[in-house]
């Protein structure tokens, strides 16, 4: 196979596999070529971030004005609800569990410590200053995507759109298939400073706390769903398994919404709604993508000694369920519209990002299957609204 043709978390794999590789045996001088070219892209990630924000989250926001007027609200809302919601069980969930299964010891906090501030630099840097804050850019999507929902706004419209194809072509032609290299050239400066052991570690416990928050997840949805549509939710959740299983192959929502929406129907779900909702909830409702976020964020503010209080994660959350509106429909695209919220919430540097980045992947498969999924469960309660 080539490996171009090597779906985006095989290649990032590679990139871990080979950046651990080649830190055994290359010079620090070699290593920080390596740590030169990642910072330069990190700079650029830093220019990008604003634009990507007022690309993608103001027409997002602005299309949710138009459509089928209280139905799409209501689908809305409920859909926000679930993805705020996925945000807390995991916030809870990584308070509760963290602590019992990682590894806090000095020595441990010490190498990750390290990563925040290393001692390979880089030989040169190019400076690439963003246009404006991250917090200005969301303030400026929101006031942009809430007056274009109630106004007409044609040819602005039209230049907003054209925007957001712009920044999604820049994601999927530019930063997706530089990711593996970036990721490659992270662990190799990692391995070079002998924080192997510790990151990868890390990595393997918050996988496994992850899928299993992911399953409670489905198994709380579809028992909502059931009880306000009157259905057998066990039933109801292993008819949408079609749906799930495609979702591991396909990587994105969207590429889903064919069988999703033919297993919402098989589930009593009204054609006219599922049609509606299905494709609307590919959009907007992305629980399992913010339930793995908020649990990789945590963890590595837990092992960097960073603030995890309630207070500060709430404000995440809630930020971060609107910001994955915007989420464009490629693998990792949920990250990429994420890494403002991080950056400007929870103080995330460009190294913290590329393990957020590195980590999220790795299960970017299992959160995609958990939307779509769910949006099987959404459909059913508003199937039920809908009738009354």
């Amino acid at each position: 196979m080539k490996l171009s043709k090597l779906p985006l978390l095989a290649k990032v794999v590679i990139g871990i596999i080979l950046g651990i590789a080649f830190s055994l045996f290359l010079p620090e001088w070699c290593v920080r070529i390596f740590v030169t070219l990642s910072g330069i892209f990190g700079n650029f990630l830093g220019f990008i971030i604003p634009l990507l924000i007022v690309g993608l989250v103001a027409p997002g926001i602005a299309e949710l004005g138009k459509g089928a007027g209280k139905l799409l609200g209501v689908t809305s809302l409920i859909a926000y609800g679930s993805t705020v919601f996925a945000g807390f069980l995991s916030y809870y969930s990584c308070v509760w569990t963290y602590p019992s299964i990682i590894d806090k010891t000095p020595e441990t906090m010490a190498k990750f410590q390290g990563l925040a501030s290393s001692s390979i630099e880089p030989y040169f840097t190019i400076e690439m200053p963003p246009v404006m804050s991250v917090m200005s850019a969301l303030i400026l999507a929101f006031v942009l995507g809430l007056g274009l929902s109630r106004v007409k706004g044609g040819a602005f419209r039209g230049v907003l759109n054209e925007l957001k194809e712009v920044i999604e072509l820049v994601i999927s032609k530019v930063i997706i298939p530089l990711l593996p290299f970036y990721i490659f050239c992270i662990f190799l400066k990692i391995g070079e400073e002998g924080s192997v052991v510790a990151v990868l570690g890390l990595f393997m416990k918050v996988i496994l706390v992850i899928f299993v928050i992911h399953v409670l997840l489905l198994v709380i949805q579809f028992c909502i769903a059931g009880a306000v549509a009157g259905k057998n939710p066990f039933k109801a959740l292993v008819t949408m398994l079609p749906a799930y299983m495609t979702a591991l192959g396909t990587q994105s929502s969207a590429a889903t919404i064919p069988v999703t929406l033919a297993q919402a129907k098989k589930n009593g779900v009204a054609d006219e709604v599922a049609e509606f909702s299905v494709p609307l909830c590919a959009t907007i409702h992305l629980a399992g993508s913010t339930l793995k976020i908020v649990a990789c964020a945590f963890a590595i503010s837990y092992m960097l000694g960073m603030p995890t209080n309630v207070g500060l994660y709430a404000g995440f959350i809630m930020m971060l369920g609107i910001t994955m509106v915007a989420a464009p429909g490629v693998p990792g695209g949920a990250i990429m519209a994420a890494l403002g919220v991080l950056s400007s919430i929870l103080g995330f540097d460009e190294n913290m990002l590329g393990l957020m980045i590195a980590l999220y992947i790795a299960m970017d498969s299992f959160g995609t299957a958990c939307n779509v999924t769910g949006d099987g469960a959404i459909a059913m309660v508003v199937n039920k609204i809908y009738k009354k």
